[in-house]
């Protein structure tokens, strides 16, 4: 089939979750002989990343987008006047929608799918194509962006919930017409079709629900090979994207609430905090633990930080979707400790893949005791490197996504 695949990022190197997600997606895609047709925007750091694409895809168009707290303001305010969520209003570029636009007068999609919420927008401007035929629009939906939304707020300063909240309600209206407006949703946990028809006028949801298909995250277990962790490691490692709210909030709830119990307990733990852009509170946390946390900011290869661990912890209290950091740990057969919403959406049970703890003191304690037992250490990391490769693996994942583009080939 012929796809026009939009993008709000370019989804190389898969270094980060979305990354992962949607560059799995694309292989899987060529992989199956589908042509690919991808428009994304581009930000200057990505620029060099654009060839890799293009030896994969039928085609590569960008948009440049440059992000800043001024503009973000504007865009905050007309969101006031249109009702649409900021984050729409954000990204609403009309080169991106001229783009596309000139994309359909003169190609023959059969497909147009609209990787994650920002870039629906583009597909529900989808008219009739080439030959007056409508493209079949798939949302791609990497989360229920309100429900990240409605989390922060319950974490958030009491200034900013009312500001949470008014979004929250927005995205949640925007998610549930894009469900009733395009005609296929992929969300990559189950919960997250409820999630997304919260917002459904009465009655609609039930009609909705079989438009909706659960496809997982998925990785790459053929190049994330198990991790040779050194024996007798007190080292703790956390990782993310710290520029993404939710990311952000974990580690600092870890730092600020759980890590300093963990001391008591286990004054010989040290901790190190992988990810770009940590915030400024980061690093006045960690001065006052200058021998136990570090703090390395981007790094290239996890590797080496992954080897010198004995156990990785994902500390999530908001968020939606799945947790890549996780998927990606029990690929590198690395023991984990992380809450309930950190494992929302995989099916791996605690004390066998992994431990779940959702308070300090017991999140405290279930790191303590994994950070001592060996056996523990490997019966967790055996398990998790087995059901990656069982589960998870993009070659195995990523088959129910043909079901979908069986359905879009039908309706041509």
């Amino acid at each position: 089939m012929r796809i026009l695949f939009l993008t709000q990022i370019i989804p190389y190197p898969p270094n980060a979750g979305p990354r992962v997600k949607t560059w799995h997606v694309l292989r899987y895609l060529a992989q199956r002989g589908h042509e690919v047709t991808l428009a994304s925007f581009v930000r200057p750091e990505e620029v060099e990343f654009v060839p890799v694409l293009e030896r994969m895809c039928t085609a590569v168009h960008t948009v440049p987008i440059q992000r800043s707290r001024v503009a973000d303001v504007r865009y905050w305010l007309k969101s006031h006047v249109t009702g649409r969520p900021f984050l729409i209003e954000r990204d609403d570029l009309a080169q991106m929608r001229q783009l596309v636009r000139s994309l359909l007068a003169v190609h023959s999609f059969d497909v147009v799918h609209a990787d994650q919420l920002t870039m629906t927008q583009f597909a529900l401007d989808v008219k009739k194509g080439v030959g007056g035929r409508r493209p079949f629009t798939i949302f791609d939906a990497h989360n229920a962006t309100w429900t990240i939304s409605s989390r922060m707020a319950d974490n958030a300063p009491w200034f900013l919930k009312l500001v949470l909240r008014l979004e929250t309600a927005r995205i949640k209206r925007y998610e549930a017409m894009l469900v009733e407006k395009l005609d296929h949703t992929m969300v990559v946990i189950e919960p997250d079709r409820g999630a997304l028809l919260a917002g459904a006028k009465n009655g609609q949801a039930a009609d909705l629900a079989d438009r909706i298909s659960a496809i997982p995250i998925a990785v790459d277990t053929q190049k994330l090979r198990p991790t040779r962790r050194q024996s007798g490691s007190a080292n703790i490692l956390t990782m993310g994207s710290l520029h993404y709210p939710p990311n952000a909030d974990g580690v600092r709830w870890f730092l600020r609430e759980i890590f300093p119990l963990v001391l008591a307990d286990a004054p010989e733990a040290t901790l190190t905090v992988a990810g770009k852009n940590p915030p400024p509170d980061f690093a006045e946390i960690a001065a006052q633990y200058p021998d136990q946390i570090r703090l390395t900011g981007y790094v290239p290869d996890l590797q080496p930080y992954m080897d010198a661990a004995a156990l990785m912890v994902v500390p999530v209290r908001a968020g939606s979707g799945m947790r890549v950091r996780l998927l990606e740990a029990f690929a590198r057969a690395m023991p984990a400790v992380t809450t309930t919403i950190g494992l929302e959406g995989i099916e791996a049970a605690h004390e066998e893949h992994i431990l779940i703890a959702d308070d300090p003191a017991d999140f405290a304690w279930q790191t303590v005791r994994l950070l001592r037992d060996q056996d523990l250490q490997d019966r967790l990391a055996r398990n998790g490197r087995l059901l990656a490769e069982s589960r998870y693996d993009w070659r195995v994942a990523l088959q129910k996504m043909d079901a979908v583009f069986e359905l879009a080939a039908r309706q041509k």
